[in-house]
């Protein structure tokens, strides 16, 4: 069988990205980049458009002019068009798409503590492309010329999570404290062996139930992303996943702070009780500035926490492996470390293998978390200049809070933050809206300048996030209406009774043990 399509799409595709690779190379969208803000993927913009571009136009005209026969040539050149198909979508989303809504957003002005309704919504790039790829497959159908290269999307996904594990380090478990740890520990664990049952008194397919219960269970999108290969997870099972985390995050992150206010919950309790709780990352900061608009003590807090349960995912992939391979062969029958040598994901134990690795400070200080890290070490440009000295200075009266005051002092008498506590605590004073925007501006630029990432995972997550973007776009595209209805609603109800029993008892167990000192 010849798999290849003599088609103009792929070379017209190739044309666009160089268009598009020129025109930001030559300050040709110079006003709607400044107009979104999006100066920051100017690199992306030429590299990879002239990149891709060049692929598209070379490949292209031998789909279009050459002879074409059967042959593993054939087959996986003519991937190539399904694959730029989904990298412009992907790339189309995230440069221009993805940025009009968050400027859109923003004109609207703050919805909840310091977030703007793109935020509280999720709409990001991830969403949007995944949106993006649901309507095209839905409504245009994916052309045949690019059917087989959409397959290939599950591969920018594994590759995405190999090197997810570098933005990780155990050095982190050293300032999280015991109590995250047990208390994450047994609500990470708890709340995947609960979806697991109920997917199985339930009769959900085991590649349903074991998806469903690492995004319930640890970190959202991210979980489902590195579970879903494992326990083979169909397209449609990772978007009812991924539904149900966003519907549920969406709604705690209006719900927790209501609740908190109404309990009297300190900092601290609420601050553990979002991280435990709620699954999204940014919907835990949500909430987190949600309660506690004018500081950062709630929002460091949950931050913690969330980050526990981020490490808790190699873990749960591990268990899900053995559990999806005894699930589907017979639990006699299956040998441990045959799972593990035969049956285990290349791909996970390259996430093992880059979290160890990372964990060690090969690629920044053992003590980063997704690759940053603090260092005071400065050079002289980067200090404040004299005219932000004098202005900090005119602004400290302002400032009640005695903490807020003295790490105020110490930056102007220094000319930079001093220690993580200073810079914590000046993070919080920005917060909190006291001092002028341009004040607020000057302890940002102050925060930046020693809070540093290592260029190696500037690099992992750059590739990172494209790859996401070219995977979950790709992801969106193998999701039909009717793959939907199929399916059926048990995701959502499970999903919705696990993580009310997660929030309540999670709820319950701090107010009794969790006090205002961890």
């Amino acid at each position: 069988m010849v798999y290849t399509h003599k088609h103009p799409a792929l070379l017209i595709m190739g044309v666009i990205f160089l268009i598009i690779g020129a025109t930001a190379q030559f300050g040709l969208q110079e006003g709607l980049i400044g107009y979104l803000k999006t100066s920051k993927y100017l690199g992306e913009m030429t590299g990879l458009a002239y990149t891709a571009g060049v692929i598209g136009v070379v490949v292209g005209l031998w789909h279009l002019f050459g002879t074409h026969e059967e042959g593993n040539l054939d087959y996986y050149l003519s991937t190539v068009a399904g694959v730029i198909f989904i990298l412009l979508v992907a790339m189309i989303v995230r440069w221009y798409l993805a940025p009009i809504v968050a400027v859109l957003s923003k004109g609207l002005g703050t919805v909840m503590g310091a977030k703007y309704l793109h935020q509280v919504l999720g709409l990001n790039y991830v969403v949007l492309g995944i949106l993006a790829g649901i309507l095209i497959v839905n409504v245009f159908k994916i052309p045949e010329w690019a059917d087989n290269g959409i397959r290939m999307s599950r591969l920018g996904l594994k590759t995405g999570v190999i090197l997810l594990g570098t933005l990780y380090s155990l050095a982190e478990l050293a300032h999280l404290g015991r109590l995250s740890v047990v208390l994450i520990g047994f609500f990470v664990l708890g709340s995947v062996g609960l979806v697991l049952w109920f997917a199985r008194r339930r009769n959900l397919p085991n590649s349903m139930g074991g998806v469903l219960s690492a995004g319930m269970g640890v970190c959202g999108v991210s979980a489902t992303v590195a579970a879903a290969p494992v326990v083979q997870a169909r397209s449609v099972e990772i978007a009812y996943t991924i539904g149900t985390i966003l519907l549920w995050g969406v709604g705690c992150m209006f719900i927790f702070p209501v609740i908190g206010q109404l309990l009297g919950l300190g900092h601290i309790q609420f601050g553990a009780w979002a991280g435990t709780g709620i699954l999204n990352s940014a919907q835990v900061a949500g909430a987190a500035l949600a309660y506690q608009p004018d500081g950062i003590e709630t929002l460091k807090v949950a931050e913690i926490f969330n980050i526990t349960r981020v490490l808790f995912l190699p873990i749960i992939v591990l268990w899900l492996a053995l559990w999806y391979v005894r699930r589907e062969e017979g639990a006699e029958a299956v040998n441990t470390g045959r799972v593990i040598f035969e049956k285990f994901p290349v791909f996970v134990i390259g996430f093992i293998l880059m979290f160890a690795l990372s964990s060690t400070g090969i690629f920044a200080p053992a003590n980063h978390y997704k690759g940053k890290y603090f260092d005071n070490d400065i050079a002289a440009e980067k200090l404040l200049k004299p005219e932000q000295v004098a202005s900090l200075q005119q602004a400290l009266p302002k400032v009640q809070r005695v903490d807020r005051q003295q790490a105020l002092r110490r930056l102007i008498e220094n000319r930079k933050v001093m220690s993580i506590d200073d810079d914590a605590t000046l993070r919080g004073l920005v917060n909190a809206q006291v001092l002028t925007k341009d004040a607020n501006k000057i302890l940002k630029g102050a925060h930046k300048a020693v809070r540093h990432t290592a260029k190696k995972i500037k690099k992992f997550r750059q590739w990172i996030t494209l790859l996401f973007a070219f995977g979950l776009t790709g992801l969106g595209m193998q999701i039909t209406v009717a793959s939907i209805k199929q399916a059926g609603g048990q995701p959502l109800v499970i999903g919705g009774v696990v993580g009310t029993a997660k929030a309540v008892l999670s709820l319950l167990v701090i107010m009794l043990f969790v006090h205002e000192t961890i």
